[in-house]
Formats: structure tokens, sequence, C-alpha cells
């Protein structure tokens, strides 16, 4: 059902996606010029990734008429999922599947849909057509019966906010601000519109995200909220890396708000697309393509809470080192969870990583 009012009228909030789920929402990837070689090593890993969220929450996998008996195959005798028979564009659940606010006097549970234009639309969008992606939040909910506040025609990326579920929303300038978003709002506007549909009260703008970070640079990239008032941020000491002024001013932001953060490093060396990468993508007609040598945008600040665990990106070859630093430091700020290490370049090379394909439902109650 859509409800004719706003999250923040009546009384709801985003959650931390530290707090408890009921469930969690991914999809089966398939898109050829996002996924290398028919997507067969995004899929594993995809896999891999949903039996670990399926340990301690239920998960919703969307498929498609292509992935489905692919995805059966690969997740048989795995308990708590579902499979949802809807079509896409592409594989961001972050970005396409709904976010979900929470009323915390009576614990009921509601989701928000937002237009999405493909991180851009005619004037910086990723691919041209994105009617399916656009559609699959209305979708799901029609599928699992959570009734809908409709923020259209309002364009955001489930990846381009964070909460602390205590009124505060995260988010870059960059992203929200950019022309592709909402062009016709003032910034002050688009508070109002997180503000109203997210239930919070405080907006902290960062100015910027990771970079070559093709979605205008999402903050979960970037920095998220491990606690109430403590962030983990993207960091480099090495001030000839380009990332280096951007964290900085995302730190001296974060410092001015009193926020307590803690530093995560990049990957000691850039994760690039590689020419094996590059043979196996097929593009599109008004599609965002690749080249040998891109930096791609990693970053372990991409990580996902699960009721038990945090599964966090590691990108292996030269950045074995790098990858467990980043283990360690998770491990020391999150001791209530269990950091557990997925290989994560099959899913960086469609150009986002485990936060960009997972979304949280909240726990009722």
């Amino acid at each position: 059902m859509i409800i004719d009012s706003t999250p923040k009228k009546d009384g709801f909030v985003m959650p931390a996606e530290y707090e408890k789920h009921d469930a969690t929402i991914m999809i089966f990837p398939e898109r050829p010029g996002s996924w290398p070689y028919e997507a067969k090593e995004a899929q594993k890993v995809f896999a891999g990734i949903i039996k670990n969220v399926a340990a301690s929450e239920k998960i919703y996998v969307v498929v498609s008429g292509n992935t489905k008996e692919k995805a059966a195959e690969l997740l048989e005798g795995t308990a708590n999922v579902e499979f949802l028979e809807i079509p896409t564009d592409d594989a961001w659940a972050r970005d396409t599947a709904p976010t979900f606010v929470k009323n915390r006097s009576t614990g009921e549970v509601r989701a928000v849909n937002w237009s999405f234009n493909a991180w851009g639309g005619d004037y910086d969008g990723l691919y041209a057509h994105y009617e399916k992606d656009n559609a699959l939040a209305k979708s799901i909910c029609e599928k699992t019966g959570y009734d809908v506040y409709d923020a259209e025609p309002f364009v955001l990326e489930g990846g381009s906010i964070h909460s602390d579920g205590c009124g505060t929303i995260m988010a870059t300038e960059s992203c929200l601000l950019s022309p592709g978003r909402n062009p016709k709002l003032s910034k002050k506007e688009i508070e109002e519109k997180l503000k109203d549909y997210l239930g919070a009260d405080k907006i902290v703008w960062l100015p910027r995200g990771i970079y070559n970070d093709e979605t205008n640079e999402h903050v979960d990239n970037m920095c998220s909220f491990i606690n109430k008032n403590e962030v983990v941020l993207a960091w480099t000491d090495d001030n000839n890396d380009p990332q280096y002024e951007m964290s900085l001013a995302c730190l001296e932001t974060l410092e001015k708000e009193g926020i307590i953060v803690h530093k995560l490093p990049i990957p000691d060396h850039p994760v690039t697309v590689l020419e094996d990468d590059l043979m196996g993508y097929v593009f599109e007609e008004g599609e965002d393509t690749r080249e040998v040598g891109e930096r791609l945008a990693a970053s372990y600040v991409n990580f996902y809470f699960t009721n038990k665990a945090i599964l966090l990106p590691q990108f292996g070859g030269e950045n074995e080192e790098s990858d467990k630093r980043a283990v360690k430091i998770l491990s020391e700020l999150c001791k209530d969870r269990k950091v557990i290490p997925i290989p994560a370049r099959d899913i960086i090379v469609g150009g986002g990583n485990i936060h960009c394909i997972t979304q949280q439902i909240p726990a009722k109650g």
C-alpha cells in the first residue's frame, strides 16, 4: 500500500545498519556490461555472500528468468533464502531496492521508494535504460508486504546515505548535489527531503567520496557509522594519492561535527581493470564503458553488517597486507561481530562492492 504521508510525520526513522535486521535483499547478477564473462565468477561470489548473510537472517534474492536456475543451483540447501522473480537492469540492491524506516514506538517497519536514474540520468548516468531498476522497489514491497512511502520524483540511491539510527544522516555533497540527481532543488530543499523521508533531524555533508567512484562518490564507499557518533573513514597517508585531499576534507568536516573518526586505509595499491577483465564485458549502446588500467573505487569501508558478522571486501594480490590490516582494524572496533573476509575483486569490476549489493530490512518490534 502506498502511504500518503511522510515517515517524519508518522514518527518513522531510518535505523542504523548495525541494528538488528529481519532480512537482507540482494539481486543475482547477470548484466554483461557490469559482470565479465556472463557473470560466472560474480555469481559465485554473490552466492557466498548470500550464504554468509543467511547464517543469521533471512535473505530475499531477486532473480530473473535467466538467473533463477543458476541461483537455485549455487544456493541449494541454504536455509533462510527466498527467491523473488522480478526483472532488473542490474544487481545493485543498495541503490534500487527500497530504503526501510521504523517507528520506534510501535516497532512497525515501512519502505521508502525513490526515483532511480542510473546515477545521473541524461547528465552522466551509467546506462541508458533503467526502467526495470526504477520499478524494483515497489515490486519488492508488493511481494513482501511492506507499505511504501513514495518519494518520487526525488532521485536518490541507497548508497548515497548512511544513518546513525538516531536522526543523523550522512551524505556526500559530490553525489547528492550532482546535476544528474535533483538539479532543480537547492541544497536546503534536498536536506528537507532527506529529513522528511528518513525521519532525520540533521544532515552531515561530507565534501567528497572515493576517487574515481562513478556514482559521483557515494558515502557508503567513504564513511560508515559503526556506532552512534562514531565512524570509519576511508584514508590514505600518501599525500600524492588523489584520495588524500578528498579524505582529509571529510576528516575535517567530521571532526568539526564532534564525530569520533577511525581511519580505515584504502588498499595500498590501486585496484585496476585488467586486459582480461575488459575482454569479458559486453557493453550496450549508451552504457558507460571501461578501459585497461582504469582505477576502480576500491575501499574497505564498503562492508556490510549482518546480525552477527561484518562482511569485509578483500582485494588480494599485492593488497594482501592491506586486506589483513582492514580485518584487524574492524575486528578491534566491532568486537560484537565476527569479521568475515570476502574475496571481492569479482564485485569491484562491476563498479561497487559488498555494501552496494546488499540492502537491510530492519527488525520489527
